[in-house]
């Protein structure tokens, strides 16, 4: 099994010891993208359609990086600081998808990293 770590500036660059995304052969495993600016690495606060707008660009920049698009995505996660929030976010997600959509878990966590409000992870098949 080859790894190969995807890197692109139109994502923020990872705040930890882990890479944007990972491709195995076909597939292409993308880290948790919350909604931190790629220039300046600052946290976009505020309302959490904004939140998940630039949270779906930034995943758009790794997809585009490895070659892919979100007609790629099969799986994601979305991570939420309230689920009170999911009519919103649902709305904004589903914007960036056409059909057939990947399949979903969405989850209410206690905190995420920085206080984000969202955060998603996908998985796509190249």
């Amino acid at each position: 099994m080859t790894k190969q770590a995807i890197q692109t500036t139109n994502a923020p660059a990872a705040i930890g010891p882990y890479s944007q995304a990972i491709r195995v052969g076909d597939m292409l495993f993308c880290s948790g993208q919350i909604p931190l600016n790629p220039t300046s690495g600052e946290l976009l606060t505020g309302p959490i359609e904004d939140q998940t707008h630039l949270v779906m660009k930034n995943i758009q920049g790794v997809l585009t990086a490895a070659g892919a698009s979100f007609d790629n995505v099969v799986k994601t996660t979305i991570f939420l600081q309230s689920l009170n929030d999911f009519a919103k976010v649902n709305e904004i997600y589903g914007s960036y998808f056409k059909q057939p959509f990947p399949a979903r878990s969405t989850v209410e966590v206690a905190k995420l990293p920085r206080g984000a409000g969202v955060e998603i992870e996908v998985i796509a098949k190249l």
